[in-house]
């Protein structure tokens, strides 16, 4: 008979029942990388006090520090960009409170994978221990898979760690939400890469080949993900440079990590949100700059330039009626000249917009004026203001009384064209701001002649 092994392999951590491959048990806090792995992965922290960036959540008053001290883990969903640290904090969540860690990726797995976990958790349950079941971009779970989570973490059978890259409000669902408690994970901010940086010398006993503008532009280059970060150290430590390298030479020797963005998901939405309200509170710089950030994430300039025609005429209006026929024709330049040249009658457009008087009279007028049609339903127009092409119409009064207007002593009647049985009501009140102010004023003569005509 064989003997038996005393080495575990990958599922023995688990049990006979070993689960699929895409299952891993958490390092234990004394195991060390081997010097051959990547760099992200032996740098990677064996206590929470050592995760960088995150001290909203892990400092002497973070909530997840609080909710350990209490003995209390809750369900959670860690929401942040890539290389934040959610899979770390998940496999040492699980240690400090003495759980068995369970890992498995969304992308890969299936129903029967998580049948699988949960049997296991549930022996685990039953011998006394308890089980973390760490799940990675869990948002790629259809419903009915995210439904299978809540009676599991209902009667406590798992302590589930959820993790993604999207908007829980949108890529989960609600029931899953509530029993869960969201905790966002910053983007790693420039003193944490700078930590994560000092800690990659050490590990390597090397200086980064840098100097200190270089060493910044590393920095900017990551984007806020440490683990783009630590990968590029890693190339820059496997070069051979006589002098250390400048924020140019960096620059060509490493790619900068690629502008997060998504055309159907938050960031498309975040980003236009901040494009639209720059425009709307007139600062033509950030405005810009929220555009050229679209446009370097790989936006339609085409959607662009319907939304900035939709500004044009929501929020500009009749301030500056000048707005929407320039907005149709950046439109149609870049319809013309197609990328890049036609983008810069895009950004022409946006300094217009940002730049020009706002008023949002007729928008608001449009939205009170379709209530009251709805709320009238089918009044006719007063009989004074009806064409009669034929004598019937002409006996019963149509066009009976009408005056026009060209006519009348400085071109205006004064008639009510409101349907009869309707009190006339104001709908557009155009502000004091650009070419309104003239507006505005016309309409107050308007209002004086009718009232005094019509007394």
């Amino acid at each position: 008979m064989a003997a038996r092994r005393t080495t575990p392999m990958a599922g023995d951590l688990f049990g006979e029942d070993a689960p699929p491959p895409n299952f891993d048990a958490a390092m234990s806090a004394s195991a060390r990388p081997a010097p051959n792995q990547p760099l992200a992965d032996r740098l990677r922290p064996n206590r929470l006090e050592d995760v960088v960036g995150q001290g909203h959540l892990l400092g002497p008053d973070g909530s997840l520090t609080r909710m350990l001290e209490r003995g209390s883990l809750a369900s959670l969903i860690l929401w942040g960009g890539p290389g934040v640290g959610k899979t770390t904090i998940a496999r040492l969540l699980a240690q400090a409170a003495g759980l068995k860690f369970v890992q498995l990726s969304a992308v890969f797995s299936g129903v029967a994978d998580l049948k699988k976990a949960f049997e296991n958790a549930r022996r685990q349950a039953e011998s006394g221990g308890g089980t973390l079941l760490f799940v990675d971009e869990i948002h790629r779970f259809n419903r009915a898979q995210q439904d299978g989570f809540l009676p599991v973490v209902e009667d406590g059978t798992i302590v589930l760690v959820g993790a993604t890259t999207e908007n829980p409000s949108f890529a989960l669902n609600s029931a899953l939400l509530s029993r869960c408690q969201v905790m966002v994970l910053n983007r790693l901010d420039d003193s944490a890469m700078e930590a994560l940086l000092v800690r990659a010398e050490e590990e390597t006993g090397r200086p980064l080949p840098l100097t200190e503008e270089g060493r910044a532009t590393l920095r900017a280059m990551a984007d806020g993900d440490g683990r783009y970060l630590l990968n590029m150290v890693e190339q820059l430590l496997s070069l051979k440079t006589e002098q250390p390298l400048d924020a140019q030479a960096l620059a060509r020797l490493l790619a900068k990590r690629a502008v997060l963005y998504d055309r159907d998901r938050e960031e498309h939405y975040n980003l236009i949100s901040a494009l639209h309200k720059s425009l709307r509170g007139s600062d033509p710089d950030a405005a810009l700059y929220w555009f050229a950030r679209m446009l370097e994430g790989g936006e339609d300039p085409r959607y662009l330039a319907r939304r900035l025609t939709r500004f044009a005429a929501e929020d500009v209006g009749m301030a500056d009626p000048h707005a929407l026929p320039l907005a149709i024709a950046a439109w149609e330049t870049y319809e013309r000249l197609g990328s890049p040249e036609g983008e810069l009658a895009l950004a022409q457009l946006v300094v217009h917009l940002a730049t020009a008087p706002k008023s949002n009279a007729v928008y608001k007028a449009y939205g009170a004026v379709r209530r009251a049609a709805k709320a009238t339903g089918s009044l006719m127009p007063p009989a004074h203001i009806l064409n009669a092409p034929t004598r019937l119409m002409q006996d019963i009064g149509y066009g009976k009384g009408y005056e026009y207007d060209h006519d009348a002593e400085e071109g205006f009647s004064g008639q009510n064209y409101f349907p009869d049985g309707m009190k006339r009501q104001t709908f557009y009140n155009p502000t004091g701001r650009g070419y309104e102010r003239e507006v505005r004023h016309r309409l107050e003569t308007w209002a004086r002649l009718r009232d005094r005509r019509q007394s």
